[in-house]
Formats: structure tokens, sequence, C-alpha cells
């Protein structure tokens, strides 16, 4: 039976679990704000963060981490599953439709949950109006039972436009207001603040469990481009870089969110020597490359058209589509 201080905790806390009631006596309230301020607000973040990283969390000593990650361990399997039952665990996976039918086949459904989504291009080729369709797109309802969610939009290059979103909640005759008030903005000036906003982020998944289901990020890799110059600080650029889509990651599954980001292009001066056909190439070099689960690669065509190219995907065959841009947003290409 549950005591009244184990309620004000758990309600203060956040945490609904009720496996996570027994960690909190292990714990106390001090010790859970100083989790919750690092961005970690569930039993299972605690178990995706190195005891290395705890401890750098201040106010924890390192038996403190050592207690807090033996309960936490005590709670959760870390053992194997079968593909049987990891199959059915993957039974939760939604897919966030693009708008455009096409789109959506090359991607299996749409931009999947649980999963990074990274799309690439030179500019004008459709990034950014790709994240503004889905940004009403998530919010409406789809197939296999998607019941449609929020959206949190983090914007790097200051080109997050509402009234784009107005026009393209008018081609699914949704109501406009309903539509950005469901969308949670916010503009990162550098690529330490963009880390902190996961922090925020993560925490915000936890406190509304469920409601959120799109996390995008536009772009990736602008302010890393721009704190970070030179090959002196190439290393420590792709370490940060590194650390942040591991995080993206471990939230994308803990919540089950879909992330979708939108990646620059550089050219290649070495490219021209190999007499390759396309010398420009995307930037965060194979740091970005691994982390993401599907890399889509977007190129201008005639006029509006633009197309779409699976560049690496665990379970999707290399293939293309074709698309358009619309006043309504990514639409499927007229004949």
């Amino acid at each position: 039976m549950k005591t009244a201080e184990d309620q004000v905790v758990e309600d203060e806390a956040g945490y609904q679990d009720d496996e996570v009631t027994s960690w909190l006596r292990l714990s106390n309230m001090a010790d859970l704000k100083k989790l919750k301020s690092a961005g970690i607000c569930t039993v299972k973040g605690i178990q995706m963060t190195t005891r290395r990283a705890l401890c750098n969390i201040k106010g924890l000593s390192e038996a403190k981490v050592d207690k807090i990650k033996e309960a936490a361990g005590k709670m959760l399997t870390n053992g194997f599953l079968t593909a049987f039952e990891y199959s059915a665990k993957r039974k939760k996976v939604f897919h966030v439709t693009t708008g455009s039918q096409e789109f959506d086949k090359l991607l299996g459904g749409g931009m999947e949950s649980m999963a990074i989504t990274e799309a690439f291009g030179e500019f004008r080729t459709g990034k950014t109006q790709l994240s503004h369709t889905l940004c009403v797109t998530a919010q409406l309802p789809g197939e296999d039972g998607y019941t449609g969610g929020k959206v949190i939009f983090i914007d790097t290059e200051n080109t997050f436009r509402p009234d784009r979103l107005k026009d393209i909640a008018d081609r699914f005759n949704v109501d406009h207001d309903a539509v950005l008030d469901n969308v949670l903005y916010a503009r990162a000036y550098t690529s330490e603040h963009q880390m902190e906003l996961l922090d925020f982020v993560a925490a915000k998944f936890h406190e509304e469990g469920g409601v959120f289901k799109l996390l995008i990020i536009d772009s990736i890799m602008a302010l890393f481009r721009v704190d970070f110059s030179g090959r002196g600080e190439l290393a420590e650029r792709q370490q940060k870089l590194a650390q942040m889509l591991s995080r993206l990651q471990k939230i994308s599954e803990e919540y089950n969110v879909a992330v979708f980001v939108t990646n620059q292009m550089t050219a290649d001066p070495g490219a021209g020597m190999s007499f390759q056909a396309d010398p420009k190439k995307p930037i965060g070099g194979h740091i970005l490359a691994h982390a993401s689960t599907t890399r889509i690669s977007l190129r201008k065509g005639r006029g509006e058209l633009r197309i779409a190219k699976i560049f690496d995907s665990p379970d999707m065959p290399e293939n293309e589509a074709t698309f358009a841009i619309t006043p309504g947003g990514i639409a499927d290409a007229k004949e």
C-alpha cells in the first residue's frame, strides 16, 4: 500500500509507473529532481545513461549513482529477447505520412517511429517544406490505428513559418489554431543550446506521455558547422555530434516518437579525381551516416517536382519516388 509520502513524491516527480514507486523509495526527492534536470525521467532513461554521465550530474556522488543504477537494474530485464518477442514489441511502431503516397510507399508507410529519418539535399530541394508538411500530417489520424499527436520543432536556421502551416492545414481541412497549438517550437542558436533543448524535449515527452508523436530538427548540422571550424576542431565536433545523435536515438526509442532531421550538403573537392557522377555529399561524416536509421537523398526535378531516393535503410530497398511541392505542402506529382 502506498503511503501519502510516496504519493507526493510520485506526483511531484512526474513518475507514474507502479514499478517506479519502489525505486522512488530507494532515492530521495532531490535526486529525482537532479535526474529530471538532466532530461532523465524514466527508469529506462537511467539504464540508457552511462555511470560516467550520471556522475557528471551536479550533486550525484559515485556511491549514489551505483545505488540508483542497481535499483534501476533490478526493475528492467537487461537480457535478451527472442526475435518473436521483439517482433511483438515492434508492433507499437507507427508511421507518419509525408503527404505524398509515392513518398510514403518509398519509406514503407511514412516516417517511422523509434527511428531517426534524415533527409539531405541542396537548398531548394524541399527539406523545410517536408518538415512543415509533417507538422500537420503528424496530427491527423492515419493507418493502422494511428491517432495523431503533437509535434516539437527545433529550428536552427530560422526557416519555420507558422503561416505555411495554415496553408497546409487548409489542404487537409483542419482548423488553423488547433494545428498551430499542437506544434511546440524552439529556436536553437548554438550547438550547445541545441543539446540542452533535448533535455527539455525528454522532460516534455515524459510529462505528456503518448501525446507527442514527432520531433523535427531543421537542420541537424547547421550550428555544428558554425561553432566548429577547420580540421583542428573536427574531432571535437564529431564527438559532440555523436553524443547528440545518441541522445536522439534513445529519446525516439524510450518515448516511441518519430525523429525527422534535415541535413545540408557540401562539395567534395576530391570527387573530381575519382570521376564520381555527383561531387556533393551530405555533411556530418560517418557519425551521422551510421546514426540515422533511414537516409533520404532529395534532388531537384523539373519545375516544382522533386526526387527522393532511399540512400540507406535497414529494411527498404534502394528506390526513387517523385513528389511535388504545392501550396498545400508535399503532394504526389501530377502526371
